[in-house]
């Protein structure tokens, strides 16, 4: 089997991709090329990033590529068909909703959309639903355990500490403590600091 190809880099929800890998120890590429590009669409028609390439099949979609590689490599996930994966699942869809739907739509009326579709408005009502969100999504985390789902970190710990970091970059202010706390931690991990250099 060849390596595994990342499309695109760490300023985006490549990222993402770039920390799983690091956190499994598996070996890829980066191919780290800006979303809506030539290149990016000689991968996706979309052109959004990321993408994983492997043995010339491409995946899209972070949180798919993510779902794949735990899946494929037995870790970071719970296992398919149990209660705690289904719950795992339902706070990875709950954090997609409610965290990065918003920034996703900030980012638009901020620099992806034609200037003319922009809403520039759109973002005070963006921020007020991050800051109410944040809350419901602690809520949703493990009281008594460092990570998302409990004692193991899970790859729902991986996507939640990517949304803080750009949702700090978006100027979107993260003040619950419990995610905060989280964030910090997950940050330190010596994966992360490995991706983060990767996709630079």
């Amino acid at each position: 089997m060849s390596d595994y190809v990342v499309i695109g880099g760490a300023r985006s929800r490549a990222m993402r991709v770039l920390w799983m890998l690091e956190e499994l120890g598996q070996p890829y590429s980066v191919v780290n090329a800006m979303p809506g590009s030539d290149e990016v669409r000689a991968y996706n028609p979309t052109g959004k990033v990321p993408a994983l390439v492997e043995d010339g099949v491409v995946i899209p979609d972070s949180v798919a590529i993510m779902t794949y590689l735990a899946d494929k490599h037995g870790a970071l996930t719970a296992k398919a068909g149990s209660m705690a994966r289904a719950q795992q699942d339902a706070f990875v869809n709950a954090l997609n909703d409610e965290i990065d739907a918003v920034l996703w739509a900030a980012a638009r009326h901020s620099f992806i959309l034609p200037e003319e579709q922009r809403v520039a408005g759109v973002k005070d009502s963006l921020r007020w639903e991050f800051g109410r969100n944040q809350h419901a999504i602690a809520e949703r985390m493990d009281p008594e355990e460092p990570f998302v789902m409990g004692s193991e970190m899970s790859l729902a710990d991986i996507l939640l500490s990517h949304c803080m970091g750009w949702a700090g970059s978006a100027k979107f202010e993260v003040t619950n403590e419990r995610l905060l706390a989280h964030n910090a931690m997950m940050r330190a991990r010596p994966a992360f600091k490995r991706a983060l250099a990767a996709g630079s």
